[in-house]
């Protein structure tokens, strides 16, 4: 069921469809779950971060279970997720350079103070 939900519907063969639907069909709680899944996960796919505000309301109306603790959680940092699904770009290189410092700290562990590490980051 959960790779059925979260797959993209083009992926799935048409014998999936089909139990799927028939799943859906006798579960009219897990049809609202679905339609949240999918609606959250074209918000993911198309980068909408400005209409996941809209999303979390939703959820929070229908009080599907197992979503909308998620949606309450995305709500707290709401900002920053929105943030991270419009913005373009990443955050790979800080993330490198972080990385990168944090070996270096590692390595001089418990050997040297903070202006030996301070060199080392610089010339590196």
């Amino acid at each position: 069921m959960t790779g059925w939900l979260t797959r993209h519907p083009t992926t799935l063969t048409e014998e999936d469809r089909a139990a799927l639907r028939e799943v859906l069909a006798r579960c009219p709680e897990l049809d609202r779950a679905a339609g949240h899944v999918r609606n959250v996960g074209e918000i993911l796919a198309d980068r909408l971060g400005s209409t996941l505000p809209t999303w979390i309301d939703a959820v929070d109306a229908g009080q599907p279970p197992g979503l909308t603790g998620f949606a309450l959680h995305l709500f707290r940092d709401l900002d920053a997720v929105t943030a991270g699904l419009t913005l373009d770009g990443s955050p790979g290189s800080i993330e490198g350079a972080v990385n990168r410092i944090k070996k270096i700290e590692r390595q001089l562990y418990g050997r040297a103070g903070f202006e030996l590490l301070r060199k080392m980051i610089l010339l590196q």
